[in-house]
């Protein structure tokens, strides 16, 4: 894959993409937009705004219905087989509910994100390479939780679940790393911390970063930039500090409360 920046990061391109699911609704309307590559992009809005869908068309697990979206210079929509599979190889992804195999160990469950880049004989029978462990090590570094490395996934913490579902994103070796609601069952200190790690990695790493995020103050607080999204459509694209009261209105339909502050 080309269109890399020089810390790593891939270039992403909607343009006029829409997804209309089988039961006929629309996910995503006409949505045109570029991530340069390194950026760091939150993108929030009501459930149902269709931020997980956008945030899935880019690794190819919604289809785009029409329109054309690029990664870096692969187009998407057309990828099958070998290419598709590269592609998401070059995605990390992180889920709300971490995805994580309890009954593995941390290390174990990083070194997932290490299979794309191992002959099959290695993965079916379990061997992992010196220099995917350092890769998984780096990883777990980064995130600050290597003193877990083999301590079981189910013994952990949900913000310390949900850092071993970085590593083993960061462990892919990345250009892009796409967050689907990451903090969405964590307590607001945890959540904090994990928007941290996300930040200092694209900061450090220049990986093109995109977050899905239920909380306006958080994406103010981490993002270069916020995407607001209302019935499949963006209501508004602009720096962190552009999104203000009168944002939140057009994003949520609502006048911001007390309640929509995380601490």
């Amino acid at each position: 894959m080309s269109g890399s920046a020089p810390g790593g990061g891939n270039s992403i391109v909607f343009d006029g993409v829409s997804v209309v699911y089988p039961n006929g609704t629309r996910g995503l309307d006409q949505v045109s937009l570029t991530i340069p590559a390194g950026e760091f992009v939150v993108v929030v809005g009501l459930s149902g705004a269709g931020k997980s869908t956008l945030i899935r068309t880019i690794n190819g697990l919604v289809p785009v219905t029409a329109g054309t979206l690029s990664v870096g210079d692969t187009d998407v929509a057309s990828a099958r087989g070998r290419r598709l599979r590269r592609l998401r190889a070059e995605i990390g992804m992180i889920f709300q509910g971490f995805n994580l195999v309890s009954r593995r160990s941390v290390m174990g469950n990083v070194l997932t994100g290490r299979l794309h880049d191992q002959p099959w004989f290695r993965s079916l029978l379990g061997i992992d390479t010196k220099e995917d462990k350092e890769i998984a090590f780096q990883a777990l570094e980064r995130v600050g939780i290597v003193e877990k490395a083999w301590v079981r996934a189910s013994e952990l913490s949900g913000g310390q679940q949900q850092r071993v579902a970085i590593a083993r994103a960061l462990a892919q070796q990345p250009s892009v790393v796409l967050a689907d609601e990451p903090v969405a069952s964590l307590d607001p200190p945890t959540a904090n911390l994990v928007m941290r790690d996300l930040q200092r990695i694209n900061r450090d790493l220049g990986i093109t970063t995109v977050v899905n995020l239920h909380f306006l103050d958080l994406a103010r607080r981490y993002a270069d930039r916020i995407i607001g999204m209302r019935a499949g459509e963006v209501v508004f694209d602009g720096p962190a500090a552009e999104a203000d009261d009168a944002v939140f209105e057009k994003i949520y339909g609502r006048s911001l409360t007390a309640e929509d502050v995380t601490a």
